[in-house]
């Protein structure tokens, strides 16, 4: 191990993941602080109350894009926290993109919570949820007062760019297959929470790469572990929406009675009997589902097989992403265990 990753190891010995949350959440106080004003104040509570800083009760989300920008950073260079701001930058991204889901998607709470748009009404919220991705273009000015070269600020820009143009292709696949009568194919479906999901995810940790290395191998490597990674998310995420527990993940598992067309129901449409493709479509029809229709709908699933093809996609995912970093010997190992670390608390398939 280099001089330099040793120093690097020795960071990270004395911070846990909560830790490096917390830089991450400090970093973003501190650009809202840079902008507010006493006339604008109520547009940047709006933005708090959303990031759960403003109540007590809140439950954050768990900070996984960040986090994962910034081990991918700290696993190649000792000086983790320079890359704060590109971690606001795309934790304030990712929540603009939420802000706009819950008006899309209709849904009243997030969390626990009532959702920034049924406490404040939609305009506020659209405009609030504009200024969350302003505010996460202006944290990437804050790398080149930190010495970062304008080549790779700019580098890190076009990445920021690309990444959001592909999120908001994937919600426009999303909102037009949930329009839909027909359930869509898992073949499109993949390519949907490719660019919803897994291009946010890799874009992320592909950005803490590019601040901390010049090697394009290295940097390759961890944006495939970062796309591979963000399908395992997705599809555990599919799996914890009708079968997870809502103690443990803050939200009913109640993706069936939702009407979601997620990867357990598109798989059980394509493997179902015509009799089992009859319960799901006479399911998705009604227009309030009662606790009867939703057991014959999971009876479904388990007959297809369906919640372990689900298991199953996500534990392969899972691994592909791990090989990448894997591949990767020069990497500072403590950084890379903080990064399986974050695996295996959000990927529990």
């Amino acid at each position: 191990m280099s001089q330099q990753q040793q120093g690097a190891a020795e960071d990270l010995l004395s911070l846990n993941l909560d830790e490096l949350a917390s830089a991450t959440d400090r970093t973003i106080l501190e650009l809202l602080a840079e902008w507010e004003e006493p006339i604008t104040a109520h547009m940047y509570e709006q933005i708090r109350y959303h990031l759960g800083y403003s109540d007590p009760a809140a439950r954050p989300g768990k900070r996984m894009r960040p986090l994962l920008g910034l081990l991918a950073y700290a696993s190649i260079s000792s000086d983790w926290d320079r890359a704060l701001p590109g971690a606001a930058a795309v934790e304030l991204g990712h929540n603009f993109s939420l802000v706009h889901d819950d008006i899309e998607d209709g849904d009243a709470e997030r969390r626990g919570r009532p959702t920034l748009w049924v406490r404040d009404g939609v305009p506020q919220a659209i405009n609030t949820g504009d200024a969350l991705f302003t505010i996460s273009r202006v944290a990437l000015h804050h790398l080149t007062k930190l010495g970062f070269s304008d080549s790779k600020v700019i580098r890190l820009m076009k990445l920021y760019d690309e990444t959001c143009l592909r999120l908001c292709e994937g919600q426009f696949i999303d909102i037009a297959a949930s329009a839909r009568t027909e359930m869509q194919s898992v073949e499109h479906y993949f390519e949907m929470i490719g660019r919803k999901t897994a291009a946010l995810i890799s874009g992320s940790v592909e950005s803490g790469a590019i601040l901390a290395s010049d090697d394009e191998e290295v940097i390759r490597r961890f944006r495939n572990f970062g796309w591979a990674l963000g399908l395992a998310f997705q599809i555990n995420d599919d799996l914890l929406g009708i079968w997870g527990d809502e103690a443990s993940t803050g939200k009913e598992a109640s993706d069936l009675a939702r009407h979601k067309k997620t990867l357990p129901v598109l798989h059980a449409m394509e493997q179902a009997s015509p009799a089992d493709r009859a319960v799901l479509t006479s399911l998705y029809a009604e227009a309030n589902p009662g606790a009867e229709s939703v057991t014959a709908g999971l009876q479904v699933l388990e007959r297809t097989g369906s919640r372990e093809y689900t298991r199953l996609q996500a534990q392969e995912w899972r691994a592909k992403a791990i090989s990448e970093i894997r591949a990767l010997p020069q990497l500072n190992p403590r950084a890379v265990a903080k990064l399986e670390e974050i695996i295996d608390r959000v990927i529990s398939a």
